[in-house]
């Protein structure tokens, strides 16, 4: 038996239905930090339930030193806290809920935020750009689809790795996939993030329609 060509090597890979491959990217020139969301909606918001709660006691308190009575709620809540148990189901609902909403508020206060937007190096000291990742997507997925072979791209775009699916309908598999990932790496350095995601870049074939 004798040992096979590359040509009936280059015919097998023709018949197999994906090929797919991964690598790591160097590290970024010019790093730049995320961009830090502003969060006015959820500080306004807090800020007026505290502000709300404040301005309501302030004012009973001062009532009662004047001489009034106490508000209604007051005195019932005064008396509601006096009969109800620390081990209750419901109070311990209560709080765990009032526990999870404090520490999403920590995790808000030192967070960044905008995870969709991608810092971009910082070539010039006094420019600070970033780049949305839709948008980044869809400059990959034009590239990729300009590779002879390609029919469709569909890419999911991370902070940190970005996925090319792409389907073929001509060509070898191992050919397309190279290509597109030598074009999907090249975009993505043309597109100067700090950062630069891992890729990862996947091509099938078409499926063949029975009739």
């Amino acid at each position: 038996m004798t040992e096979p060509t590359p040509v009936q090597s280059t015919a097998v890979a023709l018949d197999q239905s994906a090929s797919g491959a991964s690598y790591e990217p160097a590290s970024g020139r010019g790093g730049a930090r995320r961009f830090w969301s502003v969060r006015r909606v959820p500080t306004a918001l807090l800020a007026l339930v505290v502000l709300g709660g404040a301005g309501v006691f302030l004012y009973d308190v001062a009532a009662v030193r004047a001489g009034r009575p106490a508000m209604s709620w007051r005195r019932a809540a005064a008396q509601d806290l006096a009969q109800w148990r620390l081990d209750e189901p419901w109070v311990l609902a209560v709080a765990g809920a009032v526990v999870v909403l404090g520490l999403c508020l920590v995790v808000m206060a030192l967070t960044p935020g905008l995870r969709w937007l991608l810092p971009m190096r910082r070539d010039e000291p006094t420019v600070r750009a970033g780049l949305a990742r839709d948008a980044a997507a869809l400059v990959l997925r034009d590239r990729a689809m300009e590779v002879p072979g390609v029919q469709s791209v569909r890419v999911s775009m991370g902070r940190s790795k970005v996925a090319v699916r792409a389907r073929s309908h001509f060509r070898a598999l191992d050919k397309v996939r190279a290509d597109v990932d030598a074009a999907s790496a090249a975009a993505i350095e043309e597109l100067g993030l700090a950062k630069p995601p891992a890729l990862n870049v996947r091509v099938s074939r078409t499926p063949v329609k029975k009739r």
